[in-house]
């Protein structure tokens, strides 16, 4: 995408829906907790009962992107196996379990006799999320929308358009019977109403867009409305010189290939020069056995890497079994490196010395910092959210994976006994800025 491209105004239709979402927001705003939780088993309980139509629905569009020629990485994404697919319904379930996000007293003050101040959680209103390939998180941001009181308006890739639709389907009957009003789920299929979602900053609270570097900038580059997301998976693991070198073997290569599609895959791979000689003896035949492309620095080609690495490499997401790999001479030029390539995804390291271990928390700054364990843990279901809408690696919260708590923002309520100002400049009243 290029942002010489015009965003395209909504049309009647696209406009209609969006107040149809808007409205229906509204409606689940002032809904109960056990209401949204009995909201969700239902949504559940409709993708049981038309799993076949989903899987079908899957099948077809696997066939038609593979026709297309679309990456490897893509079809990983688009394909929902069982597990998959089982996984997800039971992730709609497992938010309903999750601590009620709404209606949460953040500050309880007394400001003077008988003026009370309250801010409390409250739903954002209607999230715009623009995804690419993953059906199963038309599932995953769905349940959250739901749970935190949202309304939403989906738009996945085309190569999907059918495994999304059997999808949302399935989630608005469940809607529907439990009693809520369906237009909460809205699934948007042609592009040109994705584009046009952009202009909707009077019905959209908050964008999330979910997919390649590409996309996340021409969104943040052509909207109003504010956007949450991550452009790049940049992550790297640096291998310590006092790393445990089976440990190190282990986490590195589940970093990389347990799920190399995903956007907290390692990419680049650090290596200390002390260590290196002995990592690579172990590592180079056990990621050749595994189908990793390595591509190294020149010292990395002189101890047995087969392909030379180039600038470029350090700034790429491969989304694929592929990874560069550098050899640094200590821990402060791993961090160099780091924070000069890194997209502040999630980045780890691999030591048994704590000290050094803290040194390189504190100081990379990334949405997550991992020590001695997989970079593939940066994940709201193994963060125990339940699920998440997506990733941010901005600065500002909310970070890292984002589940219901990001889903939420708060309002002051302030109730009084017919306070006026007056009263205090003239010291009729004082404040007490008492918490209760």
């Amino acid at each position: 995408m290029s942002n010489v491209f015009e965003v395209p105004q909504a049309g009647n239709d696209l406009l209609e829906k969006a107040e149809q979402v808007r409205l229906a927001s509204i409606k689940i705003s002032q809904t109960e907790n056990k209401e949204r939780i009995k909201a969700l088993n239902f949504m559940a309980d409709y993708l049981v009962k038309n799993i076949e139509e989903i899987f079908e629905a899957n099948n077809e569009d696997y066939k038609n992107a593979e026709k297309k020629g679309i990456s490897k990485a893509l079809l990983s994404r688009l394909k929902l196996s069982k597990e998959k697919l089982n996984s997800g319904i039971e992730g709609v379930r497992k938010v309903g379990d999750l601590a009620d996000p709404l209606n949460q007293a953040q500050i309880k003050r007394e400001l003077s006799k008988g003026l009370i101040l309250e801010r409390k959680t409250v739903p954002i209103g209607v999230l715009g999320i623009i995804f690419e390939s993953r059906p199963d998180a038309v599932m995953q941001i769905s349940s959250l929308a739901i749970r935190s009181g949202n309304g939403v308006m989906l738009k996945g890739g085309s190569e999907a358009n059918l495994t999304n639709t059997a999808i949302v389907k399935a989630l608005k009957e469940g809607l529907h019977e439990s009693g809520f009003d369906k237009n909460a789920i809205c699934l948007l299929t042609s592009r040109k109403d994705s584009m046009a979602m952009l202009n909707l900053e009077k019905y959209i609270n908050l964008i999330i867009p979910r997919g390649s570097n590409e996309l996340v900038k021409f969104i943040q580059e052509n909207t109003r409305i504010p956007v949450l997301g991550h452009a790049d998976g940049i992550c790297h693991l640096f291998i310590d010189y006092e790393a445990n070198l089976d440990m190190a073997l282990s986490v590195a290569l589940d970093s990389k290939i347990q799920y190399p599609a995903a956007c907290n895959a390692i990419e680049t791979l650090l290596v200390h020069k002390d260590i290196a000689p002995f990592f690579f003896e172990k590592a180079i035949p056990l990621f050749n056995s595994n189908d990793v492309k390595l591509i190294g620095d020149k010292r990395s080609v002189e101890l047995g890497i087969k392909y030379e690495a180039n600038v470029e490499d350090w700034q790429t997401e491969y989304l694929d079994l592929i990874l560069s790999i550098k050899i640094v001479d200590d821990l402060n030029e791993a961090i160099t490196h780091i924070q000069k390539y890194s997209s502040k995804h999630t980045d780890g390291i691999i030591t048994e010395n704590l000290a050094t271990a803290n040194k390189f928390m504190n100081v990379v700054d990334s949405a997550g910092v991992f020590h001695n364990c997989s970079t593939r843990f940066a994940d709201g279901f193994r963060y125990g959210f339940g699920a998440e809408v997506g990733i941010s690696t901005q600065t500002l919260p909310p970070r890292g994976p984002v589940g219901l708590e990001g889903l939420v923002t708060y309002k002051y309520f302030l109730k009084g006994d017919g306070n006026i100002v007056d009263d205090f400049s003239s010291g009729k009243a004082i404040y007490t800025h008492k918490d209760i």
